[in-house]
């Protein structure tokens, strides 16, 4: 339900500004997949009596996984955009338990077939001003709404637990570009760290003209972060190599 308002709050804001906005005005929609490589995914859950464990070094990660998001945005009066967000990403996981694995209420034994699950949705909507506009230099800074959509879960055969977590993550929006002719730099991203957690999403790429309205866009993403709190330990770090492709409506 929180999830559904949220998108219906998104879409409902964009139309608002399609039709009200002034000058200048720009939809733009971003696609973009690519290849995951981990760096790491820890969890313990609960954080007090559970085990510690890596599904990126404990287990096997099946796939391909190939990771989809997409975007859209809307630039008006020149400097100011809004955009929302949808990244949606599961990774399957399988292997034997390298050791006794103490999770939620269950207990998974060093041998046992393990077949586990990390899903981590994010849903964004964000504001950016643009503070800088000279010599092909573009630098802004905002914020960005975030609804975390996430679960942990095992499974063994006839047992199986899992830990959902849905929350609101507030984040600073950074983006600076360099355009040139046909093609342009820029690192954009979310990220904030403080108290019990952090996270960080951010790109660092390239993006080309392929027509006057299309664009092919490559380059990295890093999606880093986690928590350390009462009921639940995670942390995780994802490296992408991406591409995409930028339209102009």
């Amino acid at each position: 339900m929180i999830i559904q308002n949220f998108l219906k709050r998104t879409l409902f804001l964009l139309v608002l500004l399609i039709c009200c906005s002034a000058m200048y005005a720009q939809l733009r929609l971003d696609i973009e997949t690519g290849l995951p490589f981990q760096g790491y995914n820890e969890v313990r859950i609960p954080n007090a009596t559970g085990t510690t464990f890596d599904f990126n070094k404990d287990f096997e990660l099946q796939g391909p996984v190939i990771p989809l998001r997409l975007r859209v945005s809307y630039s008006f009066a020149d400097k100011n955009h809004l955009f929302g967000l949808f990244a949606p990403l599961g990774l399957n996981y399988e292997g034997p338990a390298p050791f006794d694995i103490r999770f939620q209420q269950s207990l998974f034994t060093r041998g046992q077939i393990i077949e586990g699950f990390y899903k981590f949705n994010s849903y964004r909507l964000g504001y950016r001003r643009d503070l800088l506009q000279s010599d092909g230099w573009t630098i802004g800074v905002g914020f960005t709404a975030k609804i975390r959509d996430a679960r942990v879960q095992l499974t063994s055969g006839e047992v199986s637990d899992k830990k959902d977590d849905l929350g609101f993550v507030p984040l600073l929006h950074l983006f600076a570009s360099r355009e040139f002719e046909r093609w342009m730099l820029y690192l954009e991203g979310d990220g904030l760290a403080g108290g019990p957690g952090r996270a960080f999403d951010f790109f660092a790429g390239g993006s080309f003209k392929i027509t006057d309205n299309l664009s092919g866009k490559a380059g990295y993403r890093i999606l880093e972060g986690g928590a350390d709190v009462s009921d639940v330990y995670n942390f995780t770090l994802i490296n992408f190599a991406i591409i995409g492709l930028v339209w102009d409506i």
